[in-house]
């Protein structure tokens, strides 16, 4: 322990040995506190310091970057929250202050709680994957509208839908937006619009609020009438920096409800000025082709073979009547050729005759067989033999026989 009596310490040490102290203290080291913002400022750095008060003490806090990324709403003066943290002094200034690890408006960590567990659990069966997401149709003509009928968010929608593309129908089924019985009610208005033919897309939404007045798009059963859904359903719930469960189930999730409307129809001005410029696109490029066209028609036109036509007919016919000349003659040539070689053949096979050699004088001997006699070694004397001749036959009959 201190003993101011013994030695004279300096400022840093009794700071030090107070900051100790709040270090040993586990219940400091575990605190939960509740109270009001006042104060905010988010520095630079990405860390945060405020005030936390309630009516009758205030302390200094600060949230560091590390912990305060992982908030899902954005701090401001007035606003009553509840946090977690440690407390601890600042040496510097030596002044205790609270350094928070987390932070949940007041009177909605069981909420957050639960919001946290449903997302967990549905995302766990797909109903956020990206591949079960619906495109977006290009020109919606029809429009269902899931919203309140007096909140801001069903004038503004409407308001965008009839500046930007005034040819859809929209369909609205009033619900109410946050109470009880307003989730089963949501549910069951897209339940309806699935069951009405040639709607295109789905908006279900409402402005901005507490995590309490929100909390309808948070239930289950919005979710699962949502992911059931046959048509794109666009999540329009509360301001940007609000997320609700409907929020990760829809196809689209728009920061607000105007920007819904923004998302689901183009603005037919730009839509106006894109067909303007591709009508005039498509009418140079038809007058550039005209053009071509005309310049050939009237290269065309102008050739020798229009203006005098009578003209490359003699021409043609004067090609013709040469082709003509020069095919008789190759006709010719090739004739006299062949007519020699058939001369030469003739000849060829006349000599080799039978008939030519009989026509010189000679004579073949034809046995009793009719066989050929081409050796007196076949003969015998008194065998008949039958000589044929040039012009007829003679029968012989063998006196004797002569070797060569």
């Amino acid at each position: 322990m201190l003993n101011g009596s013994e030695r004279i310490l300096t400022v840093a040490q009794v700071t030090q040995y107070i900051k100790n102290l709040f270090a040993a203290d586990s219940q400091l080291n575990k605190l939960r506190v509740s109270g009001e913002i006042s104060n905010f400022k988010a520095h630079s750095s990405g860390h945060m310091y405020f005030t936390l008060k309630d009516a009758a003490a205030s302390i200094r806090c600060v949230m560091f970057k590390s912990a305060n990324g992982r908030l899902a709403f954005r701090p401001a003066d007035g606003m009553k929250v509840v946090l977690s943290g440690r407390l601890s002094i600042y040496e510097r200034d030596g002044l205790y202050q609270l350094y928070v690890e987390s932070m949940a408006p007041e009177g909605v960590g069981s909420l957050f709680a639960a919001f946290e567990e449903m997302k967990k659990r549905l995302a766990a069966e797909g109903l956020f994957a990206p591949e079960v997401k619906k495109p977006l149709p290009r020109f919606p003509e029809r429009i269902g509208l899931v919203t309140s009928p007096t909140g801001a968010a069903i004038r503004d929608i409407l308001a965008t839908l009839s500046r930007r593309f005034p040819q859809a129908e929209v369909l609205v089924v009033p619900v109410p937006v946050q109470g009880v019985g307003a989730a089963a009610q949501i549910a069951e208005a897209i339940n309806f619009f699935n069951g009405i033919q040639d709607v295109d897309v789905l908006i279900i939404g409402r402005g901005g609020g507490s995590i309490e007045e929100l909390w309808a798009f948070n239930e289950e059963v919005v979710a699962r009438a949502i992911y059931s859904s046959r048509i794109p359903v666009v999540s329009a719930v509360g301001h940007e920096t609000d997320f609700t469960i409907a929020d990760f189930v829809a196809d689209v999730r728009a920061a607000t409800p105007t920007a819904a409307a923004e998302i689901i129809v183009p603005d037919q001005r730009e839509l106006q000025q894109f067909l303007a410029m591709a009508k005039n696109r498509m009418t140079a490029v038809m007058k550039a082709r005209l053009e071509h066209h005309r310049r050939y028609v009237e290269r065309i036109a102008s050739a020798r073979e229009f203006v005098r036509p009578s003209q490359r007919f003699d021409q043609h016919r004067q090609i013709l009547d040469n082709l003509a000349s020069r095919l008789d003659s190759r006709l010719c040539y090739l004739l006299q050729g062949c007519t020699a070689r058939l001369d030469f053949l003739a000849g060829k096979l006349g000599a080799l005759s039978p008939e030519a050699v009989l026509a010189r004088g000679f004579a073949i001997c034809l046995d009793e067989n009719g066989t050929v006699v081409r050796d007196t070694k076949h003969l015998a004397p008194d065998d008949l033999l039958r000589i044929r001749l040039h012009q007829g036959y003679a029968d012989a009959r063998v006196i004797k026989t002569y070797a060569k």
